[in-house]
């Protein structure tokens, strides 16, 4: 871990990977701090019997630019989210309608071999003497010439001195983890308390079988359901071949999740056979991810719904602090696609505009 850095850059999801790369193209210097063991952030893809399926964010549209121009950079294959077949719908009282509703997935687009080969693809190609992983940044405070990190690594505190930091990561948990000197003004903390993080109240279930039975039998594993407990639910399989996948999300509310998780996995295996047959009842493989579970993810604020899909317009609190030497990178602060793929992409790109032309005057 390098102790001084022209630009730090906290946080090691899709948004400080893209700002990485451009960063590392453009030989500008910096260093990326991860607090995971991993890289990613709410990009998780797993490998099941040789198939991977993602356990976070899965599709993107064609519409999006720059999901689109990193996809074809790294050269990644592109596949259409399965939505051929009967949908169904199930009501309060679990009775099964076909053939009602529409493939609300239908028309995005997934990555062969699962979301987590945008991260891996970025990542390969940074130094990786520039990349830090297990390193949690615990304090930043503003002096004359640049801002010290304060950072806990296996335990020991350590300073990592930069002229700016980038904090590409939730704004809630940079608020909620990071101790700032001098103190924020309020009305950044209330902006950055303000902004939800996408998808962080969220869980998925994902049920793998040898067979696409819901194929089999007309479906195309789009459904709705007012009972539960998985709310919405989607076909989840690779492109080609198996193992074949599902997914859905919960309905209910984060906090009483893990003290009913056995129950609510059987309850899901009880929905998926009313929903499209007897065989859905004995999947091979149930996997249960909650992201609101995950401390670097969610804070008790992101247990309540937003109630509105992605995040709110970036606001103009967040902009020139501490002399424009910390900035957020973020995909919530991105200004069109707040919260999405897209809004990763487009908060890097901003942040690396501004850092690009700082270091060439």
């Amino acid at each position: 871990m390098k102790l001084n850095a022209d630009i730090a850059i906290v946080g090691g999801g899709l948004s400080g990977l893209a700002l990485a790369d451009r960063l590392q193209r453009a030989g500008t210097a910096y260093t990326l701090l991860e607090a995971r063991d991993r890289l990613g952030g709410r990009i998780l893809s797993t490998v099941i019997d040789g198939a991977a399926f993602d356990l976070g964010p899965a599709w993107f549209w064609p519409v999006q630019s720059r999901m689109a121009g990193l996809v074809d950079r790294l050269r990644l294959d592109v596949f259409d989210q399965f939505s051929d077949g009967e949908i169904v719908a199930e009501d309060h009282l679990g009775r099964v309608h076909r053939n009602a509703g529409f493939a609300s997935m239908q028309g995005s687009c997934r990555i062969d071999g699962g979301m987590g080969r945008l991260t891996s693809g970025l990542a390969n190609n940074l130094p990786k003497d520039r990349v830090t992983l297990s390193v949690t940044v615990t304090s930043l405070t503003h002096e004359s010439n640049g801002i010290v990190v304060g950072v806990d690594c296996d335990g020991q505190a350590r300073r990592i001195r930069a002229n700016q930091v980038v904090l590409a990561l939730p704004p809630r948990i940079a608020a909620a983890t990071i101790a700032f000197s001098p103190e924020l003004p309020v009305t950044v903390c209330r902006a950055l308390a303000a902004i939800p993080t996408w998808m962080a109240g969220q869980a998925k279930i994902l049920a793998v079988y040898d067979r696409p039975y819901w194929r089999d039998a007309g479906f195309s594993g789009d459904a709705m359901s007012h009972r539960g407990p998985m709310v919405e639910i989607h076909d989840a399989s690779p492109a080609r071949g198996g193992p074949y996948a599902l997914f859905g999300f919960l309905g209910t509310p984060p906090g009483s999740r893990n003290r009913y998780r056995d129950e609510t996995l059987a309850a899901a295996r009880e929905q998926l056979g009313r929903l499209f047959g007897t065989e859905m009842r004995n999947p091979k493989y149930m996997i249960f991810q909650d992201w609101s579970e995950d401390m670097l993810t969610a804070t008790p604020a992101d247990h309540v719904p937003s109630g509105h899909d992605g995040s709110p317009p970036r606001p103009h609190a967040l902009d020139g602090l501490w002399d424009g030497r910390l900035l957020f990178g973020g995909s919530e602060a991105a200004s069109q696609f707040g919260g999405y793929l897209e809004g990763a992409l487009e908060a890097a790109e901003d942040v690396a505009q501004r850092l690009i032309a700082k270091s060439r005057v």
